[in-house]
């Protein structure tokens, strides 16, 4: 594809994401303001309006260009590039959260996010959409969209959920075969999680992806379609969403590595009894972080 096309389609797709963000009927910026802000040529944005009034998105009359109607994905044209996986977006849009300290309520710009994420507006656009099925995100009355907070009941109902997934896998796990792959890859998440704890001055940080990772481990093994979607929500509260409060970070990640290692050790022996007991141990320890988290943040 030429390069002067790809610009097209990146300046349609970004006026594309601006129109979203605007009421109907209300005025868009000048050609000269656009070119600045997509950093196109009037050419190019002249063409990319001349398609959006053509399907009937703006009505374009000499300077006068008015949005016309609500937007969908289906109006998105597709921007072939190199761009992340589903996956990728993800883990980047949640370490976005975790390290640059999004609070609830944060409107979310959508062609900001599409350059820090390197993903065409369709693409954002369905991520987003995916997670406001799970009162994550929301669309603003005026376009956009919105980053939601977490209610006590919302934590709470959704620790419920979690407890007893867990808690099923993990009397799975401890039974299963010792040809089954868990073992070498439990093995694996215990070397990491002690060479974690002996940098944990520096690398605090990271625990949040190692902890995403075992956990996923365990849940794997129920091989449940619905329990990998709901792994996604329980990712985003329980290991991104209660670091928010920085307070102590490095002294819970710490004991948080100790109660993995403790768990790891009792599923590794076994014992049914005592890998249920230190999952316990774990799960309510991540409960009162969370809900001191949304506390400290006034979401109680």
């Amino acid at each position: 594809m030429a390069r002067t096309d790809e610009r097209f389609r990146e300046a349609y797709n970004a006026l594309l994401s601006i129109c979203s963000s605007m009421p109907k009927n209300e005025s868009l910026p000048s050609e000269a303001e656009l070119s600045k802000k997509l950093g196109v040529s009037r050419t190019v944005i002249r063409s990319a309006l001349s398609r959006l009034s053509d399907v009937g998105i703006i009505h374009w009359d000499g300077r006068d260009k008015r949005v016309m109607r609500e937007l969908d994905d289906s109006d998105y044209i597709e921007v072939p590039s190199e761009t992340i996986s589903g996956d990728e977006l993800e883990r980047q849009f949640l370490n976005w959260i975790l390290r640059f300290d999004v609070p609830p309520g944060t409107p979310l710009n959508a062609s900001e996010l599409c350059r820090r994420f390197n993903v065409p507006p369709h693409a954002l656009h369905e991520f987003l959409a995916s997670l406001s099925r799970f009162g994550l995100v929301a669309r603003r009355q005026r376009g956009g969209w919105q980053l939601l907070g977490f209610t006590r009941d919302y934590a709470l109902e959704l620790f419920e959920l979690r407890t007893m997934i867990e808690l099923n896998a993990i009397s799975r796990l401890v039974a299963l075969p010792e040809e089954h792959p868990i073992w070498p890859q439990l093995d694996d998440l215990k070397c990491e999680h002690q060479e974690l704890a002996e940098q944990i001055d520096k690398r605090y940080n990271d625990f949040s992806v190692l902890d995403e990772r075992f956990h996923n481990a365990i849940y794997k093994v129920n091989h449940n379609r619905f329990i990998v979607e709901l792994q996604r929500i329980i990712a985003l509260v329980f290991y991104y969403h209660y670091q928010w409060d920085k307070s102590d970070e490095r002294e819970r990640n710490e004991a948080a590595i100790q109660e993995h290692l403790e768990l790891i050790e009792a599923i590794q022996s076994r014992d049914e009894s005592a890998a249920l007991s230190a999952a316990r141990k774990h799960l309510n320890t991540s409960k009162k972080t969370l809900l001191l988290s949304l506390k400290i943040h006034n979401h109680l």
